[in-house]
């Protein structure tokens, strides 16, 4: 239990990254394009700006390749993600209401 305990903050921004994606896609499966896309995004942003602030050791699975790679890929295809979830014209961003 000790050594779970101890695995459990290196793990955790991985975590945190797929609960948003895995939100983004329960989004995108009940018809909310936008939103999935934007969130889903919103995840990949998220993991660039985790693996900029924290160290290599504490980084976990986000630590795929070097810093400088890992970012730019992260930031790209957030960036490219939320751009497409902007610009989609079928379905809500915010639902009417």
């Amino acid at each position: 239990m000790a050594d779970r305990r101890s695995r459990l903050p290196v793990h955790a921004p991985l975590i945190f990254v797929l609960l948003i994606a895995a939100a983004g896609m329960v989004r995108v499966l009940t018809q909310h394009w936008r939103e999935g896309a934007a969130l889903l995004g919103g995840a990949l942003l998220v993991a660039a700006v985790l693996r900029v602030l924290l160290p290599p050791d504490r980084a976990g699975m986000l630590a795929i390749r070097s810093r400088p790679i890992d970012v730019l890929c992260y930031a790209g295809f957030g960036v490219v993600m939320v751009a497409l979830a902007v610009t989609i014209t079928h379905g809500s961003l915010n639902p009417p209401g």
